[in-house]
């Protein structure tokens, strides 16, 4: 019996292509939306975990002020080559600990010139971060200790001034200071998060202060736990120890943050489920509207044939067949709507990836949610013009003009 409503719903959707396309056409915006935009929004996060992970999730970040409610962020004092020193020898945990100051300065050499990121810190930094020496040497001890204008250049910023020559043993401008090239650093790429990560040059972190920062404290320090250590478990030692430095007192909060790389990406995990909740959520709507549409059209359907269902009545036809056969169409209707959904939201969704040069992450699950909630919308809003054509009265249906 079935297959006998399958056939009879399909030549009614077939006799009126148009009008069924246009019925569907809410479905098929509704789960192509929910697709594109699940689609984008994993896409984004997948990005996102992938250049946090560069970084290094055995990393922990330490920087002064405290975005807590009511913890005066504006007055926390930078850190000192102390506190660097205290870090590393009081905390054996720990596989590297650097100092981090940064400023946007624009690097000149020849007629060549760019604006970049300019990094203060020490050889640290290239364990905690993982960077690679490409040509050349990283700081050497005296160099930082005296505050010698030397400096690394990251990938870009080598290939932007001298292009394919070896810069080693050259100067450059760093914003006002003439500055010896003693090396350049190993391609890293580019950052999901809109940032060239070879766009940076190096600096000792005595030079940047004397030279370029003005003063002796430090903005950051970056910290690398060694292999089998819990960053957790570091955190906790970083905050006792720095709260002991800064003569913080107990039950008074932090002005300083300690971030742990880990909770970083859990944070953008946790915000990819809420965005992709609201988004789906939005996108629902258009499946409601959708399936407003399919009564409206199956109300109209149920008005035009109701001489025929009248006759079908007549003829011994039950109200439950009647019933079915309409909720059938109006199922036709909406699953070939999710079918149609699917097919273009993964398309559009795979050229907007491209575009936005983000991975193509597939959700299965919502997919299938969408197609589900496709036939579900078919199913409820299919079902009260289907009870309306199973009730009616077949002397009056056979009357209906």
């Amino acid at each position: 019996m079935f297959l006998e409503m399958l056939k009879l719903a399909l030549r009614a959707v077939r006799r009126n292509l148009l009008r069924s396309f246009l019925t569907v056409l809410g479905v098929i915006i509704g789960v192509s939306a929910v697709i594109i935009m699940v689609t984008v929004a994993n896409g984004t996060a997948e990005q996102v975990r992938t250049e946090i992970a560069r970084l290094g999730t055995d990393v922990l970040f330490v920087r002064p002020g405290q975005r807590a409610p009511g913890a005066a962020s504006e007055a926390a004092k930078g850190f000192t080559e102390r506190d660097i020193a205290a870090l590393r020898n009081q905390i054996p945990d720990l596989r590297a600990v650097a100092p981090q100051n940064i400023v946007d300065a624009t690097v000149v050499a020849g007629g060549n010139n760019r604006k970049t990121v300019v990094i203060g810190t020490s050889d640290a930094f290239l364990d905690a971060q993982d960077w690679t020496i490409e040509s050349g040497s990283d700081f050497a001890g005296a160099e930082v200790a005296a505050g010698d204008t030397a400096c690394i250049l990251g990938a870009t910023v080598k290939q932007t001034l001298f292009a394919d020559d070896d810069p080693v043993g050259r100067n450059v401008r760093v914003g006002n200071i003439s500055c010896a090239v003693i090396g350049t650093l190993g391609a890293k790429g580019e950052a999901g998060i809109g940032r060239d990560q070879d766009d940076i040059v190096l600096m000792p972190i005595a030079t940047f202060q004397r030279r370029l920062g003005g003063d002796s404290y430090i903005e950051s320090i970056v910290l690398a736990a060694k292999d089998g250590v819990s960053t957790q478990d570091l955190k906790a030692e970083v905050g006792d120890l720095l709260r002991e430095r800064r003569n913080i007192l107990p039950g008074r909060p932090d002005d300083f943050e300690v971030n742990d790389m880990t909770e970083i990406t859990n944070a953008v995990s946790g915000t990819k489920s809420h965005l992709t909740g609201m988004l789906a959520a939005i996108a629902g709507v258009s499946l409601l509207v959708g399936g407003i549409g399919i009564m409206n059209i199956m109300l109209v359907s149920v008005t035009e044939r109701t001489r025929e269902i009248g006759l079908r009545l007549t003829v011994g036809a039950l109200e439950r067949q009647v019933l079915l056969q309409f909720i059938v169409e109006a199922l036709v209707l909406s699953i070939s709507g999710g079918v149609a959904g699917i097919v273009i939201g993964l398309g559009l969704a795979y050229a907007a990836v491209q575009y936005l040069s983000l991975p193509f992450v597939i959700d299965p699950w919502m997919i299938a949610g969408a197609f589900g909630f496709s036939a579900l919308i078919g199913l409820i809003f299919g079902y009260f013009p289907a009870r309306r054509a199973a009730r009616l009265s077949p002397i009056d249906a056979l009357r209906f003009e």
